[in-house]
């Protein structure tokens, strides 16, 4: 029943980061739509991390390259997906106002992506392989 309750809040904070992501293109003051491109990094960003885990056989390692890169690249990409709304308001493409909601949205997004590997991501009996 743990996992259910895990997975109801989940969807919710996936909800809510949407939310701030809409809110920031469709608002009438702001009224543009280029911040939807960070769709693009959201859906991107648990894909190194979930190769790496089919890959490699013993995740509780200390050290792998393989794992290690992965996280290396996921980093790179959830960098990428903060930076393209301030350069997307620095060229005046976006307003500030939007630039901040798009910023709230992604790190409600990311958080919900993390505590989801953190809920599913163990071997447990109630794991996200199980999808």
């Amino acid at each position: 029943m743990a996992g259910i309750k895990a997975l109801i809040s989940l969807s919710f904070g996936g909800a809510i980061g949407l939310m701030f992501l809409m809110l920031g293109c469709a608002l009438p003051q702001y009224n543009t739509y280029w911040p939807l491109f960070v769709l693009f990094f959201y859906i991107l960003s648990p894909i190194p991390y979930c190769i790496a885990r089919r890959v490699v056989e013993d995740t509780d390692a200390t050290s792998n390259a393989c794992k290690e890169l992965a996280i290396f690249m996921t980093t790179g990409i959830v960098v990428s997906a903060f930076g393209l709304p301030i350069v997307f308001a620095r060229a005046v493409l976006i307003q500030w106002g939007a630039c901040a909601l798009v910023l709230t949205g992604n790190t409600v997004i990311f958080g919900t992506i993390l505590g989801f590997f953190l809920v599913f991501g163990s071997n447990d009996d109630f794991s996200w392989q199980q999808w």
